[in-house]
This record gives structure tokens, sequence and C-alpha cells, in this order.
């Protein structure tokens, strides 16, 4: 396997025993380990949660691996973007406080599947995670296998790379809480609860349009005069729930600027809002229809809250939220 991969200034490690080697090193060296799960496809929102990790840590790892898991029947693994050399050289350009990207984990299917691996969970055979009561809401609803993909592979990633310390996307808000709570429930020590960060979504300067590996399928017009609704349409939300609306009209509004969108751009894009909605970060339950930021700071005791949407511009499907209230106490870095 390994002379299938490309040349790179950084060490590549394909399968579990040469990494826990390199591994067993680091700890006799008494280093800390930052580490980035990614499914490659890299942009500035993962080289963002890189610099963190370098900044903070005497050695950073990443994992790319495309987890097939995660990924339904008819969504898109084949054609998930795939540019290993070129994520390579993003992250050899890299460099904080002289410190460089260390180790690049860069398994295969088999590696990481021992048991073998189908994508129709019906299927599947082996041992796989699952946090129960806290994966059909938001992003569950659409995608109710998506969370027992990411909790198994993560675990798994976890007991490999032991880390001390890793870094997840405020833009996938609902899987890196759920992860912070199964290595609570799991009781894991690499990393314990605390040292899961969460990291604010990385936007772009001009449409705030969240970066994702998803946005390479958009044309240039779906990528600036259609995609930016979605967050428009939160920051719509989140505005009118800060003057006071109940929850129905937050999101009433928010869906407005999208439907205005829609009209806008008429035959040209075919955008179709998915949901836009409210929840408790704590139980991911959605809020009831009337409530207000007034009751909820009393009810909730000033917990902070999600309104997260998503929204199909032609066949992509992008994600977006944003966090009102006290951010840090989820564990958002500034």
């Amino acid at each position: 396997m390994s002379s299938e991969l490309p040349q790179s200034s950084i060490p590549l490690f394909p399968t579990v025993g040469s990494y826990r080697e390199w591994r067993r090193r680091a700890y006799d060296q008494k280093k800390s380990v930052g580490f980035v799960a990614t499914m490659g496809a890299l942009h500035e929102g993962h080289l963002l949660l890189v610099r963190r990790s370098l900044a903070e840590n005497d050695l950073t790892v990443l994992s790319i691996f495309v987890n097939p898991a995660q990924f339904a029947p008819h969504e898109d693994l084949a054609t998930y973007p795939r540019t290993l050399p070129r994520d390579l050289e993003l992250l050899s350009g890299l460099s904080v406080s002289g410190r460089t990207p260390a180790a690049v984990f860069v398994p295969t299917v088999s590696e990481m599947y021992p048991s073998g691996i189908v994508q129709s969970v019906d299927q599947q055979k082996g041992t796989f995670v699952e946090v129960k009561g806290y994966g059909h809401q938001m992003e569950g609803r659409t995608r109710p296998a998506f969370f027992r993909g990411v909790a198994t592979v993560v675990t798994k990633l976890f007991n490999v790379i032991e880390p001390t310390r890793t870094y997840f996307g405020q833009k996938d808000i609902q899987q890196a809480l759920l992860l912070r709570r199964m290595t609570r429930d799991l009781l894991l020590s690499h990393p314990e609860p605390e040292n899961l960060f969460i990291v604010p979504t990385a936007r772009d300067p001009k449409t705030s349009l969240a970066l994702s590996s998803r946005n390479a399928y958009l044309s240039d017009h779906e990528r600036e005069n259609a995609a930016p609704a979605l967050y428009a349409a939160l920051d719509a939300a989140k505005s009118a729930w800060e003057a006071g609306a109940p929850k129905a009209d937050c999101i009433s509004r928010a869906q407005a600027v999208v439907e205005q969108k829609k009209a806008e751009l008429g035959d040209s894009v075919d955008l179709r809002l998915d949901y836009i909605e409210m929840n408790d970060p704590e139980t991911f339950d959605e809020l009831d229809a009337g409530i207000s930021r007034a009751d909820w700071e009393v009810e909730r005791e000033g917990r902070p809250l999600i309104i997260s949407g998503a929204m199909y511009v032609g066949k992509t499907r992008l994600i977006d939220n944003v966090v009102v209230g006290a951010r840090r106490t989820l564990g958002i870095v500034d």
C-alpha cells in the first residue's frame, strides 16, 4: 500500500501498526499530540483546525479517510472528492511557531474495518458505536445512519491516534457535540472530553458561505449567488430571536430569505430548503414554537442554542449553523 502513496515531506502511515510505533516514540518523549480528523479534500476550514493544533501541541497528526459507514447507499461516497496529493501539498506549507504537521494517518477501508463494511446498515457486520437518543434530531432526521458511522470511525481513530487534544469545526456542530458526549460516556482518556475543541466555522470572506469540501460540487453561479442564502437565512432567524420574536416567527423569517432568493434566481438554480431548526445544544431537542429568547433564558438559565439548517443547491446538500449565547460553554473556542 505504501508504494501507492504520493511523495510527501510529512510521514504517512497507512497501517495501524506503523502509526502506533511512531506514537510510542512520542509517548517516550513526553510529547503532546493534537489531532484533526478529516476525509480529505482539504480547504481553509481544515487548515484552521491544523493551525490551532500546531499552536497548542508538540506534534500534530491528521487522518485522511473517506469513511463509508457515514454514507447511506444513495449518498455520494463514490464521488466524494479525493485529492490526497493536493492535500499533502497544503499541509506541507503549514508552519506555526516552527511546528509543522508531524504525521498523516492514511488507512485503507480494510484497515479501518477488519470485519468489512457495506453502506446498508441492515447488512453490516462487526462492531459499531451509537450514541443513543442524540442522533435522530437535526442532521440525523435526514441522515438517520450518519452519526452511527461518525461515532464508529472517530472511536477507532481516537483508539489509534491517542490524541492529547482534538479539533473539530463548528460547521458540523451536532457531530462535534455528539462526539464530546461520546468521549465522556465511554470514559475516554485520549482525548478527555474537555480536550475536544470546537473551532468556529471558516467562511468565504465575500459571501459568508461556510467552507466545505462539498462546495467543490457547486458551479461558480451556484456558489456565488445561491449557496450564501443558507447563512443569510440563519442570520435572519438569529436577528429575529435576539429582537424577542418567538421561535416560529424566527423560522418563518429564515424560510422567507430562501424563498426570496429562489424567486430572484428563477430557473437558473434549483434551490430547495431541507430544514431550518432551533435546538437545545444539550439534548438536541427542538424548541417549542412559541418560546422566545426571554422564556429560554429563564427556563435554561442562559444556556446557548443552535440555529441550524440544510439546503440543496442543485444536487449539492449544504449545512450550516449559528450558535446564540455563551458559545464557550459548548467547547467552542475563540
